[in-house]
């Protein structure tokens, strides 16, 4: 297999269960607002045990147009960066980050209705960052820039400004605590620096032939 038709298979991998998410996403908001149905309480509801498995379905409802589809681009982006660059733990990462930052919500969330994938959205970006900060690796310390360009001013949303904050910044916190938490906790699984391996048998020559020796040789030659 050639090296293109290698990267385009990685390129289809990558792509295939972001793509998949995020097209349900868009059926689940057209039925809900085709049907004029209203799937509002399948949102998370923080410390009620009957609605605990919402942290399952909180993900795909949306309030409106605009809410989702800046959080359907910001999924595809980041889930496709993390299939593409953490291909061989992307499963168990990506899985970990929807339960957990789902949980936390339910547990630091207001007492209010909770919806949208913008928990997993944080998730994501935070895992990508820190996970390229930590391994000191320069492609992935790349897509951390990359991230940081791209949203970096999603920090901003991590913390309430005002009363009554319509946007669940809760949402955001959960996320970014669980993108940072699996960041530590895979440091070690998945795409490393590189290790400079030295070749002993060399440097042992170089050492038996210090530098000078050659120019010594030249010298009694020449004279």
């Amino acid at each position: 297999m050639d090296i293109t038709a290698k990267r385009k298979g990685r390129f289809l991998y990558a792509v295939f269960i972001p793509a998949c998410l995020t097209l349900f996403m868009i059926l689940v908001f057209m039925l809900e607002k085709g049907m004029g149905w209203d799937f509002h309480t399948a949102g998370v509801f923080p410390r009620n045990p009957q609605r605990l498995w919402a942290v399952l379905s909180y993900v795909f409802i949306h309030a409106d147009g605009s809410h989702l589809f800046n959080n359907a681009v910001s999924f595809f982006v980041l889930s496709a960066a993390l299939y593409y660059f953490y291909k061989e733990i992307a499963n168990r990462v990506f899985l970990l980050l929807y339960i957990f930052s789902g949980l936390i919500l339910w547990v630091v969330g207001r007492g209010n209705w909770h919806v949208g994938a913008s928990a997993v959205v944080y998730a994501l970006a935070a895992f990508l960052f820190f996970s390229g900060v930590i391994r000191r690796h320069i492609p992935l310390i790349a897509i951390s820039l990359v991230v940081t360009f791209l949203y970096g001013n999603m920090f901003w949303h991590l913390f309430p400004w005002q009363d009554n904050d319509p946007v669940s910044w809760e949402g955001h916190l959960s996320g970014g605590v669980a993108g940072l938490i699996m960041s530590v906790v895979y440091r070690k699984a998945g795409p490393q620096k590189p290790v400079k391996v030295w070749d002993e048998e060399d440097s042992a020559e170089e050492e038996e032939e210090p530098f000078w020796a050659e120019k010594e040789e030249d010298l009694n030659s020449e004279s």
